[in-house]
């Protein structure tokens, strides 16, 4: 086979069987007489070679006593949908002279395919050539660029200069965690919308709670006591709706893609944290507090420490075995249900609603269900739904007057509230709120049936 005469993308190679014994030059003529026309003047052979589309046609030849048989090769720069049309065009001819022919293609080849494998053999060899001086491999070379470039891709943000992914401005949601080495984690895997607290111990930096008040944020801590810690100070200062947590004792910057994937999927809402971290502090000062009394010696002073937390107890079991000022009791047993709560009495109405008592029962019964009731302002039953979905149904009712809830009460919660006219709102536990509407009353579950009890008797 003669050298090519152009740059060709394809080569078409095509089997000819002549019933007589003709010449190459035959074989070419007949390939281009009877394809003249055939698909358009844009797809005739000899228009296709003269544009320098198709390349010089070559046939290898040999006769086998009175048959004539060979392989045309037609190199093309044509596309893939062109070339293919072409070869199934020459399989047309049927005829060179006055014999009978058949021509059947049986391969195109991507002659860039070969050059690419011959550019990667050749690089084999010249790899060899500098071996003894231990360069880095292609692998680690192509890592320390990409980590180059995720380099670039952390930006500063705020005045705090703020470890950043490029889309945190644009995004609905963002992911906070804690340092610049996870920011660049996540990067990485290709999650942008990410900013870290910097790493420092000056607390959660206004930027991240200006952004958290605008912003669905999502944060996403390791999987050890210091994400917890991270997460409770979070919790005080910013507007979070959702906790994701590290696998058990992983940092969030040594996570791969799927794992970082599988954390953000498992993440839950805020509230569900606070009160399921409620329910273990809980337990543990109830755990503390019976250890404590087993130890106890059975003496008059020492016997007046416990009188005095006694009304954890009354306010769970609805009990109280001394008198004690009704304004005082809910505060107390507050205080005492969450110690690490700054207990926030400002936010409370002097106002007392008197609720019906079909109300009362279903506020009693809802304690451990993670769920709200929804009434409007003739206390009638609105909606029913699990705490996590509380905020988006709060904005598409129109006629919400109060609502009643086994969660944390936060000031996301208050804002959608206020602004669809909700008046009141009972919850087991208050979050950290800083703004409450003139015309809205926020007390616990706790508070309210206190109060109850203490005006019953």
């Amino acid at each position: 086979m003669g050298a090519l005469t152009i740059v060709a993308k394809y080569l078409i190679i095509a089997n000819v069987e002549v019933q007589g014994t003709v010449e190459k030059y035959d074989i070419i003529g007949a390939l281009f007489s009877q394809t003249e026309g055939l698909l358009g003047n844009e797809l005739d052979l000899r228009e296709l070679q003269m544009s320098g589309r198709i390349g010089r046609i070559e046939v290898e030849t040999e006769y086998k006593g009175d048959k004539t048989v060979g392989k045309v090769y037609i190199p093309s720069n044509l596309d893939r949908y062109e070339t293919a049309l072409v070869a199934a065009m020459i399989e047309t001819v049927d005829k060179v002279g006055p014999y009978n022919a058949r021509v059947q293609v049986v391969e195109i080849k991507d002659l860039r395919e070969e050059k690419r494998k011959k550019i990667f053999d050749r690089a084999r060899e010249l790899l060899k050539l500098v071996e003894h001086e231990a360069l880095p491999d292609t692998k680690e070379l192509i890592t320390k660029f990409m980590e180059s470039i995720r380099e670039t891709e952390v930006i500063e943000y705020g005045p705090e200069k703020l470890p950043a992914g490029p889309e945190v401005d644009t995004a609905d949601t963002v992911i906070i965690v804690e340092g610049r080495a996870d920011v660049l984690n996540l990067v990485k895997h290709g999650f942008k919308n990410v900013i870290g607290l910097g790493g420092s111990s000056g607390g959660v930096p206004k930027t991240v709670i200006e952004l958290s008040k605008k912003k669905t944020t999502i944060a996403f801590v390791d999987g050890d006591r210091g994400g917890e810690m991270l997460l409770k100070e979070l919790l005080k200062y910013a507007d979070i709706d959702y906790i994701a947590r590290a696998p058990p004792g992983k940092e969030v910057e040594q996570l791969t893609a799927k794992e970082i994937t599988k954390a953000l999927r498992n993440k839950i809402p805020a509230e569900e944290y606070l009160a399921s971290l409620e329910k273990r502090e809980r337990k543990m000062i109830e755990e503390a507090r019976q250890a404590q009394a087993q130890q106890e010696i059975p003496q008059a002073q020492a016997i007046e420490v416990p009188i005095q937390e006694q009304p954890q107890q009354v306010e769970k079991v609805q009990v109280t075995p001394q008198p004690q000022p009704a304004q005082s009791t809910p505060l107390t047993a507050q205080s005492q249900a969450t110690p690490q709560q700054v207990p926030q009495p400002q936010q409370l109405s002097p106002e007392f609603p008197q609720l019906p008592p079909n109300v009362i029962d279903e506020m009693k019964k809802l304690g451990g269900t993670l769920e709200a009731i929804i009434y409007d302002d003739h206390w009638t039953e609105v909606k029913r739904i699990p705490v996590r979905d509380l905020v988006d149904t709060l904005q598409q009712l129109p006629n919400a007057y109060a609502v009643v809830f086994d969660g944390v009460c936060t000031q996301r919660l208050v804002d959608v509230a206020s602004s669809k006219g909700v008046k009141l709102l009972i919850m087991s536990r208050v979050g950290n709120i800083t703004k409450v509407p003139t015309d809205m009353l926020i007390m616990t579950i706790d508070e309210y049936l206190s109060k109850v009890s203490a005006g019953t008797k």
